[in-house]
């Protein structure tokens, strides 16, 4: 078997080595000071030109991990690494460059601007941050261009951000992220801000821009059915707790989940054919309590709620192990000992 830090893969952008993410919260107002681990020793490659679904109940650290893979946090311990080089300790000029090349595109459009600001503003600033025009009849051209690859009008330059809908400040937002010429974009539930009828149309938007630019993605979701769309041809990688229980190609691991949790997800997505939704065996699972990231299970996180658990899962926590020519990585003892 293999272990998930055994890629020797060189188009690496980004690598995670045995990260985490310790908050200090406070309960009550006069409460002591806990931990919440949101991230748990999580280490995952992302390559060039690829798709990762990141997926995952609400809490379980998607988005905390979203943002240690772009350099908007720093993580508690561990090693973030940028085309392998350690990115909290690039020299300025470099830790610039890879600011650069790794841009997200945030939840809530809204919070993600300013509202003071005219569109032409938001999307002007980062051209004139990292001198991508050279004059201002440049500038003009260019934030007009922009606008027209999100499929908005260029007369949409002078408007602010609360006289657009959300799906027409979601497609600026995406036009800032693409207007560096990033590496990678972080896309944190893009789309759950939109209309549902429109959703179809930003992820297809992020695919194309994906494709035109020769961008990395990673596509934050807790909708198989989307990531499902959006992945097709990409990764997925299920987290629970502030964990990765399993890593593989999106269409195998959703027909074909191993780990007992993304079976759990998976039996529950709704099926089209309502003959097949009655025919479906959902998992038992043994209880329907959570448990939180303040005080997570020792072992294997999911024991308490897993209905194959043995033993050792109580015990040991299980690492994060490749299956020998089967590009599938699984954190669950039952798989490791077939």
């Amino acid at each position: 078997m293999l272990h998930a830090t055994d890629t020797f893969n060189l188009n690496k952008i980004i690598t995670l080595k045995n990260v985490d993410v310790v908050y200090k919260v406070r309960r009550g107002i006069i409460g002591k000071e806990i931990n919440l681990y949101a991230v748990d020793n999580v280490s995952l490659d992302i390559f060039n030109n690829e798709v990762v679904c990141l997926v995952g109940e609400s809490g379980c650290g998607k988005t905390t991990l979203g943002k240690v893979i772009i350099g908007l946090l720093k993580p508690t311990k561990g090693h973030v690494l940028y085309k392998n080089k350690d990115l909290w300790n690039l020299p300025k000029h470099e830790w610039k460059i890879a600011r650069r090349n790794l841009q997200i595109i945030h939840q809530n459009p809204y919070d993600a601007v300013n509202p003071t600001k005219k569109i032409f503003d938001i999307l002007a600033l980062p051209l004139k941050e990292y001198k991508i025009i050279e004059n201002k009849n440049q500038l003009k051209e260019k934030v007009y261009q922009l606008l027209e690859n999100v499929g908005l009008h260029p007369e949409i330059a002078d408007k602010y951000p609360h006289q657009l809908s959300g799906g027409q400040l979601q497609r600026v937002v995406i036009a800032r992220a693409v207007s560096v010429n990033p590496e990678l974009i972080v896309a944190d539930e893009p789309v759950s801000m939109i209309d549902v009828s429109l959703r179809i149309d930003i992820l297809d938007l992020l695919l194309d821009l994906q494709k035109k630019f020769n961008l990395s993605s990673v596509f934050i979701t807790h909708d198989l059915g989307l990531a499902r769309y959006y992945g097709k041809n990409g990764r997925i990688v299920v987290m629970y707790i502030g964990s990765i229980v399993e890593i593989g190609p999106v269409e195998h691991v959703l027909s074909n989940p191993l780990h007992p949790y993304t079976n759990a997800l998976v039996s529950v997505v709704p099926l089209p054919d309502p003959k097949l939704m009655k025919e479906r065996r959902n998992i038992p699972i043994r209880s329907i309590d959570i448990a939180t990231a303040i005080n997570p299970p020792s072992g294997c996180k999911f024991h308490p709620r897993c209905p194959y658990v043995m033993d050792i899962c109580e015990r040991v926590k299980p690492e994060l192990i490749g299956l020998e020519g089967k590009n599938r990585w699984v954190a669950c003892h039952m798989i490791a000992r077939k």
